[in-house]
């Protein structure tokens, strides 16, 4: 037996509360825990190794088996410097985690599970998406009562992206579903410590013009506004180190003056949901 996870299936109809930010659902969320487990104690049972230009980390396909479940994750463990760009896998684990802590819940359950011999991370894979590259390319229309929360879906992304220093977020990371929310993947590039991304924020009206933060969910900022050292410990544990720890805070610290000047310039209620 085949389980799909999420069930992401078309949906005709939902409320605005559940489309407000573009991301899983309540019930999808509640599966979670469930799945985290299951990604990690599943027998692989198949694999295939992704290659090409746009697999620089070369990760695993993966099949999962355990208990009659069966489902797909993607594996990749790069530690270090590959084709010019720095990879870590523990970075998958951290970024998702984050997200967890944030409650921003775009990013598909990964963990960490040894596969051929080696330490990694595999984060399941989610059926019944397209990319925002093939959404492009194929010239697919966002649904006009869909456009109003994919923009403050990207605005969130581009929050995210800020905070863990995700310089390399391209159309093949975005996952659509069927009914228009986002997710997010492949964070193997993110959490530099480097002045390059302690000293400037990455999505900015002065450094990308159009893709800065201009909403925000008020919950998303209180929590942002409350990490500390400590509690992103307590969430990442051992996959960030005490720098990348203070180089994210020192980003916080960025995105809150940012929108804090968005406000005095706008007033909360346009910045702030």
């Amino acid at each position: 037996m085949k389980k799909r996870f999420f069930g992401f299936f078309v949906i005709l109809f939902i409320g605005c509360s559940l489309l407000a930010t573009a991301q899983f659902l309540p019930e999808e969320l509640s599966q979670r825990g469930e799945w985290e487990t299951f990604l990690g104690e599943a027998e692989v049972t198949a694999s295939d190794q992704m290659g090409g230009k746009e697999a620089v980390t070369n990760p695993w396909v993966i099949e999962l088996k355990k208990a009659g479940i069966q489902c797909k994750a993607i594996w990749k463990n790069p530690a270090g410097r590959m084709k010019g760009f720095v990879e870590n896998w523990r970075w998958e684990i951290a970024a998702y985690r984050l997200d967890k802590l944030l409650g921003l819940n775009m990013v598909p359950p990964t963990v960490e599970k040894r596969y051929r011999g080696d330490r990694g991370s595999c984060q399941l894979w989610i059926d019944g998406t397209i990319t925002l590259k093939t959404k492009v390319k194929d010239k697919i229309k966002t649904p006009s009562y869909r456009v109003f929360y994919w923009n403050r879906a990207l605005y969130l992304q581009r929050a995210f992206d800020n905070l863990i220093a995700n310089a390399d977020r391209h159309q093949n990371q975005y996952l659509i579903t069927e009914d228009f929310r986002m997710i997010l993947i492949d964070h193997s590039r993110s959490f530099h410590k480097s002045k390059k991304f302690t000293k400037k924020l990455i999505y900015t009206k002065e450094a990308r013009e159009g893709l800065e933060m201009k909403q925000l969910p008020r919950a998303f900022m209180e929590k942002l506004k409350a990490l500390d050292a400590d509690s992103i410990k307590a969430a990442v544990g051992e996959y960030l180190t005490d720098k990348e720890i203070e180089a994210v805070l020192i980003r916080r610290d960025l995105i809150v003056k940012e929108i804090s000047e968005r406000i005095e310039k706008q007033g909360e209620d346009k910045v702030l949901y």
